[in-house]
């Protein structure tokens, strides 16, 4: 027997809800102290001007969105008051700046809200809102807040492919969930399997590819049998692999799946006594006699079907709320009759499956065309006060204009006369600075006279120090020979003694001026010397009078056999105090002691 697909309803699937910038002016000068107070007035009143029209506190509209949200919890409102609450509650939320939880909060659920009424793109706009503003704020969130909504965002993810789907945005809806498989892939709870489920009813339902739809229904199915096997999801995912079954014509494995689901859902309403499973229970058990009947298993059709009479008249009160899950236990009852030849009694059932059918398709007409009729005239209210608003803000922002033209006209006139002001001030300033520049390089050129005339007296004292030191030098050499003769007027007599003797005295007389003359000779270098020996004293403290003397006598470039004529000394004493002078002034072997002490 082929088993009718009409008499299928679809399994219900399971989702889990997891100003003005100023430009500084350059200082024009270091006396303007009273100018830089008048700048700062200036950029005051301009950038006052910025920020003289008028927008809604944040805070005034924060407490609006929380009053709304209060009196709605408290009251009960109708549909149409429920939209005038809405879209009020939305334009508050764009004026409130901050409190980003409470923003996430709304969007998730007013895009919840928006998918269980059928409005899919008002839910896909709220739940795009949700992921932008997410995305854009996750790091400012408190750790607790960002582990709250990241684990929301399997849902979303869930929910907006849902609402892409049923708005036939296919690929869309393929993004979102394979995001979904992603994001939950690594969480060590149910909502992966849930994700693997879901994306098999997107290839079930929207795609026809049942071995895809299969395939990932079987891994959502063995995950959740394996780890969590008492939960719902279980019975959901069992009954989406029924319905492939089904389309495959495998009635029999379909059969005793739709079976294994009537006993949980029996076994869960005898437990909790709950109307929210009732649903699923007579949908399972329906779908449960549909199978029977297709195998010819009639007495357990029958069975079934009295179990659920016994459920729906111990539920008669609570299916009023649940006329879809009526109509399910109708076309039970109708199905069964049919098979057993019941045939009066499956018609006077059919036509009330009919009308209960008729009637809940027009229920949801109306509702859905009440809701589109209420939304299109709250946003022609909306975009009408909109335009109000837009008017008054055009009128302000005229006036505010004018008093900005009025304020600049001002604030121009006092800047034209400050800039006049500093201007004549700095031409003022720039004679005064002119007369200096010339006054100074006067001065430099004087000075620059001075120093000429310094270096030329210098030169000249050198010239006639080195003068005076070639003929000590001379004198020296000069007394060397009357040694020589001093010993020669000993081994002499008669009158070439008296005449060496005569010779001998005036010699003396000489050495004497000598002697007067090399203290005049180191009082004038002293003289000369005295910034070249403050500069040495202060680099090389140790060294001592005579090595200072030796240093001043080598800067004035006199060679070597005059410098040891004038200390007294022999040339190989000389070069031993220049070996030693070359150690305090830590010369190493490559430089050469005439060079530095010139350098100094």
């Amino acid at each position: 027997m082929i088993y009718p697909k009409y008499i299928l309803l679809k399994s219900r699937k399971i989702f889990l809800v997891n100003p003005v910038s100023l430009v500084s002016m350059a200082q024009l000068t270091t006396n303007m102290f009273p100018y830089k107070y008048l700048m700062l007035l200036f950029s005051v009143l301009v950038v006052g001007i910025g920020h003289t029209q008028e927008t809604p506190e944040s805070n005034k509209a924060l407490d609006e969105f929380t009053s709304l949200g209060n009196r709605f919890k408290t009251l009960k409102y109708t549909e149409d008051q429920y939209w005038h609450y809405y879209f009020e509650r939305m334009d508050l939320l764009d004026q409130i700046k901050g409190h980003d939880s409470i923003k996430l909060s709304y969007y998730f659920h007013t895009g919840f809200s928006m998918r269980s009424l059928g409005l899919s793109r008002e839910s896909i706009k709220a739940y795009k809102l949700f992921h932008d503003h997410y995305n854009r704020v996750k790091t400012n969130l408190t750790a607790s807040e960002q582990k709250y909504f990241n684990s929301k965002l399997s849902s979303t993810y869930g929910y907006l492919a849902d609402v892409y789907a049923k708005a036939s945005y296919l690929d869309s809806a393929k993004i979102m969930h394979q995001r979904n498989i992603a994001h939950t892939q690594t969480t060590p709870d149910v909502t992966y399997a849930s994700a693997l489920n879901n994306y098999g009813l997107f290839f079930y339902w929207e795609m026809k590819e049942l071995d895809s739809a299969l395939m990932y229904f079987n891994k959502a199915y063995n995950i959740t049998n394996t780890y969590f096997p008492d939960h719902p999801l279980l019975g959901s995912i069992r009954d989406n692999i029924a319905d492939i079954y089904v389309e495959q014509y495998r009635i029999a494995e379909a059969n005793a799946l739709y079976k294994q689901n009537f006993k949980l859902y029996k076994t869960l309403y005898t437990i909790l006594y709950s109307g929210i499973d009732v649903p699923r229970l007579i949908s399972a058990g329906r779908q449960s006699i549909a199978t029977d009947i297709a195998l010819d298993n009639l007495q357990s059709a029958k069975t079934e079907l009295g179990e659920l009479q016994h459920i729906v008249n111990d539920t008669a009160m609570r299916l009023k709320d649940f006329p879809k899950a009526k109509l399910e236990y109708l076309q039970a009852k109708e199905m069964v009759l049919a098979a057993t030849n019941k045939n009066h009694e499956a018609y006077t059932t059919s036509k009330m499956v009919k009308h209960l059918s008729d009637s809940i398709t027009n229920v949801e007409t109306q509702l859905k065309s009440n809701r589109e009729r209420t939304i299109n005239d709250l946003n022609l209210e909306r975009y009408r006060k909109q335009y109000q608003l837009e008017k008054q803000q055009k009128e302000s922002k005229i006036r505010n204009q004018e008093l900005k033209l009025w304020i600049i006209s001002i604030t121009s006139l006092f800047f034209i006369l400050l800039l006049s002001s500093l201007y004549l001030r700095r031409r003022q300033l720039n004679v005064i600075a002119k007369n200096k520049q010339l006054i100074a390089e006067q001065d430099l050129q004087l000075t620059t006279l001075r120093n000429e005339q310094l270096n030329s007296e210098l030169k000249s004292k050198q010239r006639d120090l080195s003068d005076f030191a070639i003929n000590l030098a001379q004198n020296q050499d000069w007394a060397n020979v009357m040694a020589a003769k001093l010993e020669q007027l000993k081994t002499t007599r008669g009158r070439e003694r008296k005449k060496l003797l005569d010779e001998f005295e005036q010699n003396i007389h000489n050495k004497i001026q000598f002697d007067n003359d090399t203290k005049e000779f180191y009082e004038r270098v002293d003289k000369l010397s005295d910034t070249f020996y403050s500069v040495l004293h202060s680099k090389f403290p140790k060294l001592s009078k005579t090595e200072i003397r030796l240093c001043s006598l080598i800067r004035l470039k006199i060679d070597g056999h005059a410098i040891a004529n004038l200390q007294n000394i022999t040339l190989s004493s000389l070069n031993t105090a220049r070996y030693r002078l070359r150690k305090k002034l830590n010369l190493t072997e490559e430089d050469h002691l005439d060079a530095f002490i010139q350098s100094l």
